[in-house]
C-alpha cells in the first residue's frame, strides 16, 4: 500500500452521532430512533439489527409503514459513506412484503447498485433473523457536496 493511504478495517461502528439531529440515525434528537449501524468495507454495505419495539408499530403489533421507510432509507444513506460524498434521497420506493414484527430481530441492509453523474442508486431489504425478506427498497440519492 502506498504512502498515506488509508487503511480501513474491515467494519466500522456508525453509532448516533452526539450532535445531529437526524430522526433515524442522530443522537441529539430526544425523538429520533438513534439506529446504529455496522459500515461493511470489505462488502461495501451497510447493515443494522434492530427490535423496533411497540413505540414504532402501526397496526397489529406490526411496524408502521413509515418506519419501515425509514429503515431502509437511512440504511441506503449510509452508503453513501463508500464514495466520501454527501448526497439526499431523491426517489425511493418500497415494496412491503410481509409484517415486520416489532418484538422480533430484523435485519437491515443497504448497497449500491450503480452511479451515474450525480446519481447513486441503492438496494434495500429488511429480513428476519430467518432469512425471510418482510421489505423491498430502491433509492436513488443525488450528491450535494464532497464530504
Amino acid at each position: 500500500m502506498g504512502e498515506g493511504a488509508k487503511t480501513l478495517s474491515e467494519t466500522i461502528t456508525l453509532a448516533p452521532n452526539p450532535v445531529n439531529k437526524c430522526f433515524g440515525c442522530g443522537g441529539d434528537n430526544p425523538g429520533g430512533m438513534k439506529l446504529t449501524f455496522e459500515q461493511d468495507n470489505v462488502n461495501r454495505r451497510i447493515i443494522g439489527r434492530f427490535v423496533l419495539g411497540e413505540r414504532y408499530q402501526g397496526g397489529a403489533g406490526f411496524g408502521h409503514g413509515g418506519i419501515i421507510a425509514v429503515l431502509l432509507d437511512e440504511a441506503m444513506g449510509k452508503v453513501c459513506r463508500f464514495r466520501e460524498v454527501r448526497a439526499v434521497t431523491a426517489e425511493l420506493v418500497i415494496e412491503y412484503l410481509k409484517p415486520v414484527n416489532v418484538q422480533q430481530e430484523i435485519i437491515v441492509e443497504g448497497r449500491e447498485t450503480e452511479q451515474k453523474g450525480r446519481n447513486i442508486f441503492m438496494v434495500g431489504e429488511i429480513r428476519d433473523t430467518a432469512g425471510t425478506v418482510l421489505a423491498r427498497g430502491k433509492a436513488r440519492f443525488v450528491i450535494i457536496a464532497p464530504k
